[in-house]
């Protein structure tokens, strides 16, 4: 009870902290980055291209923060290396890091025109990359500096078809679950090994809808939901996709002392879908 006599806000500060959000430039990861600000972070965008990770870093800017976009291919531990040092240099010692990299392709998408016999194996191979490999070696490069300062926090992003596997997207939904599984693991090896106080969580969207899955919910000619789009709506309990700002409240409270005793979890932010058994 003594918590709840002090001033509730100072459990969700994290003003001043220095986040680090890979994939900053896309939909989700941008509503992240603007909550971070608006909370009082500095943030740091990395995307693949320079051009956009400086443009949505000037976009979420506000008063009294400061933001930094920086090119970085999470699959290239140089990149991710000069990036660490260029933050460092700019805004300070990374506090957060959130794994928001990640995507699948078509031709790793099963189909009527493509089986999953037919499945390009480097497609698949490139979304399971992206998707772990990014978020790993992103784990071990911004880790590496947490482990030395005794103190963090990581969030990383894998998805609802990695909790319960989806229908045509195999490289994607092992991908994604390869990230949950690990979660779990990077959260108790950096307590055991280095600090309890560097904590590792993930977040779990459910159907949101971006430009890597629009062409399985929607249909391109008038924008109407597909089948498939239909069926999650009707197997999501609040009815609705989600929408990027969805995740921020869910985001906020993960990185702030307000879950100092929470690590090693997997938060679905889904409308109900992984509570709903069809009936």
């Amino acid at each position: 009870m003594g918590w709840l006599m002090s001033n509730p806000q100072t459990y969700f500060d994290i003003h001043g902290k220095v986040a680090v959000i890979t994939g900053g430039s896309g939909v989700l990861g941008t509503a992240m980055a603007s909550a971070l600000v608006q909370a009082g972070a500095q943030v740091a965008i990395l995307s693949l291209h320079a051009e956009r990770a400086e443009a949505t870093a000037a976009s979420i800017g506000i008063p009294g923060t400061r933001t930094l976009g920086l090119a970085c291919n999470v699959l290239e531990r140089s990149d991710l290396e000069h990036a660490l040092t260029s933050i460092a240099n700019t805004l300070g010692p990374v506090d957060i890091l959130i794994n928001a990299a990640g995507g699948n392709q078509a031709q790793a998408t099963t189909s009527e025109q493509r089986s999953f016999f037919d499945l390009d194996s480097t497609a698949a191979n490139n979304v399971f990359g992206l998707n772990f490999t990014g978020t790993f070696l992103s784990c071990q490069v911004f880790g590496r500096a947490m482990a030395q300062r005794g103190e963090g926090c990581i969030i990383n992003v894998t998805s609802m078809s990695g909790l319960r596997p989806l229908t045509r997207i195999p490289a994607y939904s092992a991908a994604k679950a390869a990230v949950a599984n690990f979660t779990q693991w990077l959260a108790v090896h950096m307590a055991q090994e280095y600090s309890p106080t560097i904590r590792v969580n993930a977040i779990a969207p459910g159907f949101f809808l971006t430009e890597q899955n629009r062409f399985l919910l929607t249909n391109a000619s008038d924008g109407s939901m597909t089948a498939r789009g239909q069926t999650i709506l009707d197997h999501t309990p609040a009815h609705r996709l989600g929408t990027p700002e969805d995740l921020a409240g869910p985001l906020l409270w993960l990185v702030s002392p307000a879950a100092s005793f929470v690590t090693g979890i997997v938060v679905p932010v889904d409308g109900g879908f992984s509570a709903f058994g069809g009936v």
